[in-house]
């Protein structure tokens, strides 16, 4: 049976020592957030995923969810009971607004919290995940009535919340939508279609579903600048707050995936259900957007969370199996065998395991943090800076973090070894969960489109200039430590690589598009690693830093530094590799014609 373990010291080393929350004590919502504060909720949100919700990861992946003819689904044993918990603890208003219910907390913290409980039980988490989604878009683009209505049930998880947007013939391509949307009479509308792959879009859990649905008004124009965002209810509420008349949505079937069998993937149909525009009409995609933003990040989460889990399950095999012996000689004479920590290469595995998670956390964390900045901080500058930073850096927290985070589960299930193969050890799972990450809400390939296509060239490069800039600075603060030198001069050269491809994009996509799809995967990489060696730099001054002062934890701290050192020297190099990939262009890519791919 896997086990799991919230890493809180970690999670509080980057957002109280490196982030350093405390001196933005005077901005909303952070002078709550003490170190005291911060610690008690870490720890105790770390208990509840560990205790609560990790032991049910397994048996509710082998007993999924079930659909009933009348279309009613029933999650895994034991979820109600733990979402009943998790609605009782509060867990779900941490960072939610406190004018709805919410603690209105920094989301750094609720990004810690997310990824404790993806990583005891992704299937489970995505259903308060999709909630905290469709909140973000209505506190943004709803109308005080609508906000009103349902927010505070949200937000308190007794209601949830979906995000429809898929449907058969589109996926990518949201200009393709045929879901239809006919005025009422009343400021209602008639929505009637089929979406396709709606995360938690039936369950048991709540009393009420609330569905955020893209659709078309009957004069809207063709494409993406005729789509509309709704309210559609699973019940309908009356103007007391009362659930009335259930709503003419239903779920039609329940996918059959490859992982997350604990959270219902759904058909639904809608077949003239009441909905509710939310926002203008024709601009509910810049609505969705939104709430696809906050996923993109909270799937970069998950991605980060099944590498964690992975990891740990690893190392606690790696501590009790014995296999051959040291390539130096016996590590333990007075055994059959020596245990698989003696070996380089399951090392290699787990050290690349190790300093991904690490950085990636300080990564996701750093992200909460700006997407705090971007409403509170206290100048439009620094707030706009934010918004630069975060919008540059979601696709490459979704897209690299995902890729990496699949190959860390699959790595960890090689350390396994034959046993990583068999349903009941569960390192399969996290495989088969973890890969789902790198398609939803925008498959790898887009997000790298995303941030080649739209993040580089906004605002004349102001955003991966500003990155640049923090990345030189950082390095040039670095290289008078001995300790943290090496690592400083070759996160450096990696930001130079990650210069250059950028020059040879600016200079080669315009006249040939090709070249910016074929490179972008590349590019979206050497960003990644460059992120990631930000965020090692980082830790390392802190760690420097609270050794030089004579803080406890001294060996924590020291293998921060071990950590980093293996982060320059086994992750940076790639960063030249990839752009001499990036330069080949997209000529050899295109050259073949389709017919010279078939097999027979």
């Amino acid at each position: 049976m896997p086990t799991y373990k919230a890493p809180v010291r970690d999670a509080r080393f980057i957002i109280n020592e490196v982030l350093d929350i405390g001196h933005l004590v005077d901005l909303p919502g952070f002078a709550a957030a003490t170190p005291d504060l911060v610690a008690t909720v870490l720890e105790e949100s770390g208990k509840f995923a560990a205790e609560v919700c990790a032991p049910l990861n397994l048996p509710g992946d082998q007993a999924g969810c079930q659909r009933d003819p009348d279309g009613s689904v029933a999650t895994p044993p034991g979820f109600k009971a733990a979402y009943d918990q998790f609605v009782a603890s509060g867990w779900g208003t941490l960072s939610q607004p406190e004018a709805f219910g919410g603690q209105g907390l920094p989301h750094v913290l609720g990004f810690a919290f997310e990824e404790f409980l993806t990583s005891a039980n992704q299937s489970f988490s995505m259903y308060s995940q999709l909630t905290t989604g469709a909140v973000g878009a209505m506190l943004a683009k709803a109308s005080a009535e609508l906000q009103q209505t349902y927010l505070p049930k949200m937000i308190s998880g007794e209601w949830s919340g979906t995000m429809n947007l898929t449907e058969p013939q589109c996926g990518t391509d949201l200009g393709l939508i045929r879901t239809r949307a006919v005025p009422n009479g009343d400021g209602s509308h008639a929505i009637t279609g089929t979406k396709i792959f709606i995360s938690a879009g039936e369950h048991d859990l709540t009393g009420n579903i609330i569905h955020l649905v893209l659709a078309r008004l009957p004069d809207a124009p063709e494409g993406t600048r005729g789509i509309s965002l709704f309210v559609v209810p699973k019940f309908l509420v009356g103007a007391d707050g009362a659930l009335g008349a259930r709503n003419a949505v239903s779920c039609g079937a329940i996918e059959h995936k490859m992982g997350i069998h604990g959270n219902a993937t759904c058909v639904m149909n809608y077949d003239g259900a009441t909905g509710f525009l939310v926002g203008e009409e024709n601009k509910g995609l810049a609505a969705m957007f939104i709430m696809m933003n906050a996923a993109r990040l909270g799937v970069g989460i998950q991605g980060l969370a099944q590498a964690e889990v992975a990891y740990q399950n690893g190392v606690a095999y790696a501590l009790e199996r014995r296999q051959g012996r040291a390539l130096s000689g016996a590590a333990d004479p007075g055994q059959p065998a020596d245990l698989l920590f003696v070996h380089p290469d399951v090392r290699r595995m787990l050290m690349d395991a190790k300093a991904f998670t690490e950085g990636m956390r300080a990564l996701a964390l750093w992200g909460g943090l700006l997407a705090d900045l971007v409403q509170v901080a206290p100048t439009e500058e620094e707030r706009q800076e934010a918004d630069d930073l975060l919008g540059l850096l979601t696709p490459v927290i979704k897209g690299y973090g995902t890729d990496k985070g699949y190959d860390t589960a699959t790595a960890m299930q090689q350390v396994w070894g034959g046993h990583g193969f068999i349903v009941e050890n569960g390192m399969e799972q996290f495989v088969r969960d973890a890969r789902i990450t790198m398609i939803y809400e925008g498959a790898n390939g887009v997000q790298a489109m995303d941030l080649v296509g739209r993040k580089l060239p906004a605002n004349m490069g102001r955003a991966i200039q500003l990155f640049f800039n923090k990345v030189d600075r950082q390095c040039e603060a670095a290289k008078g430590d001995a300790r943290l030198a090496d690592l400083a001069g070759r996160v450096e050269k990696a930001n130079g690589e990650l210069k250059a491809a950028t020059m040879w994009l600016m200079q080669n996509a315009m006249t040939r598009p090709d070249n910016a799809g074929a490179g972008a995967h590349h590019y979206m990489h050497i960003t990644g690693i460059v992120a990631l060696g930000l965020m090692w730099l980082r830790m390392g001054r802190t760690a420097t830093a609270a050794l030089d002062a004579g803080a406890g934890e001294a060996a924590f701290y020291e293998a921060k530094l071990t950590t980093a050192r293996y982060f320059g020297e086994r992750f940076t190099p790639d960063a030249g590799a990839l752009r001499r990939k990036l330069e080949a262009g997209a000529e050899t890519m295109m050259a073949l014609p389709p017919e010279a791919f078939a097999t027979a």
